[in-house]
This record gives C-alpha cells, sequence and structure tokens, in this order.
C-alpha cells in the first residue's frame, strides 16, 4: 500500500489548454491495461527534458536528446509501457525511430518533432505489430482532459496512477499546472526508473524552460532514492504551451518568474514523492535531511549514505530504533575529516546523539514511538558549515524482495 498517498480523481485535474492526451491497450506485454500514450501539444509550446546519467540509456532515450537537440519544435510524445526497449542495439533504435514516424505521419509533422518513451523489461524488443496500431488508436482517442487515464498508462509495478493538478495566481491572472510521473523501483538520483511529465499554459521561452526543467529536476527527482539502482530509461519532461495570457517569462527575470518556478518545483516536488510514497513494498515514507554540511556534494553523500543502507532501511521497516545503523553510515559517506565530536542527530523531534554519542536524555522508547509511525523524519548535523540537503526514500519490506523476483513474470 502506498504511504499516506491520495488516489487522484480525474475531476481534481485541471486540463493544461495546449495538451490533448490519448490512450490505448496495446497488450504490449499484458492484456487488458493501458499501455500507450500520446501526447500532442501546441504548435508554439516549449518543451524541455533531462534523462537519465546512465551510460546504457535506452534508444527513446537516446531518441529524445536528439530530438530536443535540432530544436524543430516538439509536436508530440509517444510514451509505451512494457517494455524498455533498452539493450536492444540498432533494431532498439530503429523501432523507436519508426515509432515517431508513425506518430508523425498521423499528425502531419516530421519524426524529429516526436519524443518518445519506453518503460518495463530491459533487453527485451518492442512488439512492433501491436504498438504502431496502438499508437493510432491512442491518437484518435486524444482529449484535454485524459490526464488520470494518462498517469494509468505509464504505470508499470507502481500500484496507483499519480498525478499532481493546480490553478494558481501568477502575474495577475491564473495559470494552470499539471502533471504526472511513474516509478516504483530502481529509483536513484541522476535520474530515476520513472517518467515525468509536468505541463503549464503559461508562456516560457525555450532558453529559460531548458534550464529550469535541469533545477526542478536537481530539486525533486533527483532526489528520492528507493534502492540506489539508476535506470536507462528515466525522463523528465516540462512542456509550456504558451496558451495562458497571464504569465511570459522570456528571460527568467520578469516578476512573475520566481513564482511560477515555486509552483512548477512545488508540482515537481510532489510527483516525486509520490513516486517514492509508492515505492515497491513500501511502508515507511522517510525523508533524510543533512544539515551545517561544509559544501552539497558531502551534504549529498551523508544523505545518500543514509538513505542507501540496506541496515537502515530494514530497522525501519521492522520499527527498530537500531539507530547506531544511521552513525555508520555517517561514517562511511566519504567525508575524509569528518569530525564525529561534531555530530547530532535527531529523529523526528527526538536528540539522539548529541556530539557524536549518545544524548544522556534519550530513552529508546522516544526512538520506537518515531519508528512506529508511517512518515519519519531524519536529521543530522554534521557541524562543518551551513550547506544543507534533503533526500526522500523508503524503507525496504520483504514485498520489496518479492515484486522484484516476480518483475518479468
Amino acid at each position: 500500500m502506498p504511504v499516506n498517498l491520495p488516489l487522484p480523481q480525474a475531476a481534481d485535474l485541471h486540463p493544461v489548454d495546449g495538451v490533448e492526451l490519448g490512450f490505448a491497450m496495446a497488450h504490449i506485454r499484458k492484456p487488458n491495461r493501458k499501455d500507450v500514450l500520446v501526447m500532442r501539444v501546441a504548435d508554439g509550446a516549449s518543451v524541455a527534458g533531462v534523462f537519465t546519467k546512465n551510460r546504457f540509456c535506452a534508444a527513446p532515450v537516446q531518441l529524445c536528446q536528439a530530438h530536443l537537440a535540432q530544436n524543430q519544435g516538439i509536436k508530440a510524445l509517444l510514451i509505451n509501457t512494457g517494455c524498455a526497449n533498452a539493450g536492444t542495439g540498432e533494431r532498439g533504435l530503429k523501432d523507436a525511430r519508426d515509432s515517431a514516424a508513425h506518430l508523425a505521419s498521423l499528425l502531419g509533422c516530421s519524426a524529429e518533432q516526436i519524443l518518445v518513451f519506453s518503460t518495463g523489461v530491459i533487453l527485451e524488443n518492442l512488439p512492433m505489430d501491436r504498438l504502431l496500431p496502438g499508437v493510432t488508436q491512442a491518437n484518435a482517442a486524444l482529449g484535454q482532459a485524459n490526464w488520470l487515464d494518462a498517469a494509468t498508462a505509464i504505470m508499470t509495478t507502481d500500484t496507483q496512477p499519480k498525478a499532481y493538478s493546480a490553478q494558481v495566481a501568477v502575474g495577475g491572472g491564473r495559470v494552470t499546472i499539471t502533471g504526472v510521473s511513474k516509478g516504483a523501483g530502481m529509483i536513484r538520483p541522476n535520474m530515476a526508473t520513472m517518467l515525468g511529465y509536468l505541463a503549464t499554459d503559461a508562456k516560457v521561452a525555450k532558453p529559460v524552460l531548458n534550464k529550469w526543467t535541469t533545477a526542478l529536476a536537481d530539486a525533486s527527482f533527483n532526489r528520492i532514492t528507493i534502492d540506489g539502482d539508476t535506470s536507462t530509461n528515466d525522463s523528465f519532461i516540462v512542456i509550456a504551451t504558451g496558451k495562458s495570457t497571464a504569465v511570459d517569462i522570456q528571460t527568467g527575470n520578469e516578476p512573475e518568474a520566481e513564482t511560477l518556478f515555486a509552483e512548477l518545483k512545488k508540482a515537481s516536488i510532489k510527483l516525486a514523492q509520490a513516486i517514492v510514497r509508492d515505492g515497491e513494498g513500501a511502508t515507511k515514507f522517510i525523508t533524510v535531511q543533512v544539515e551545517q554540511a561544509g559544501n552539497d556534494d558531502e551534504a549529498q553523500k551523508v544523505a545518500y549514505a543514509i538513505a542507501h543502507s540496506p541496515l537502515v532501511k530494514t530497522a525501519f521497516f521492522a520499527s527498530d530504533p537500531n539507530l547506531g545503523r544511521i552513525l555508520a553510515a555517517v561514517g562511511y559517506a566519504g567525508i575524509d575529516d569528518l569530525d564525529q565530536t561534531r555530530i547530532q542527530l535527531y529523529l523526528g523531534d527526538v536528540y539522539v546523539a548529541k556530539d557524536g554519542g549518545r544524548h544522556p536524555d534519550y530513552k529508546e522508547e522516544q526512538g520506537q514511538a518515531v519508528m512506529n509511525q508511517a512518515e519519519i523524519l531524519v536529521r543530522v548535523q554534521l557541524g562543518r558549515g551551513n550547506v544543507g540537503t534533503t533526500v526522500w526514500t523508503t524503507d525496504f519490506s520483504h514485498e520489496y524482495v518479492s515484486i522484484n523476483a516476480d518483475y518479468r513474470s
């Protein structure tokens, strides 16, 4: 069961003027499930993306990067689940190109104006005989109100769709922001086994949107981890259709820019946290907050050492306040001149370790009370400076092993 993650409702997901969505059941891997999604964007929309840093990146990632670099104006996105089209060599690239060309022929544009995405099992080829008819069906079903279906169509091991939507006051008018994401395992920074699509009707120039998209990912999807693995297909796309007259961002220095970016950041964080809350087998949502680091690099080292530790994560699953495991992770994070006598550790509001040792007033029942909760905050102060970072993660349960053992079946 997801950790405190409400099921999105179609009525709460606002259509974004300039974005249409259509889905199909193409039986890519399993019958009777939505597994193909087409997103058509209005002429003149700005589209930006960031992708996995895994050097074994999938064919769709390679094609997306190439098409975005050509700067011809993106007309549509095509997503399939069930097959990642990764580790498929030249055939995989051809299949990705053929998928883009097929949708382009339906829309009357060039293949270079299509972005393609795949997620699912690696080292298997796309069933093109089923995918292409599914693309045709999805394109015929385009509509502005299909955001919940879109969230469902991109799921793999997710237990529920993930979506966020808001209408906010910006620049004396109203701007709509709606997005969907998927992901549940192989989640680690530098993108994860995740797909994220965020759209707004605000007008944002492409150079600004490119910069913002990287910053949004760094504040959200690159701050989540389930198991430390970095996948092959991960992508985060931001679309600004320009259909709203409330905002026109050309330089990023406009008075409305800060407010709009903050709202997009809020949406990105919500979508990223939804992935963690629905992590494979997750029973706890854990925030790891590192403070007083000397620089961002060492703050991240400590945060991820804690968040990736199997011993820490299994202790959280068992609600066992074996908190020495957290201190051990801090110690091996890779800060060579770390002074342990400056380390402070808090579990929620409970002061656990003071100056590197057990706080004299700490009682295990205090730690136990926090560990019993579904949402837990871990705070570590390093006493080295004023830099901090936050990472969101989960526990490790028996169910995590079962899900990944059975993933291909």
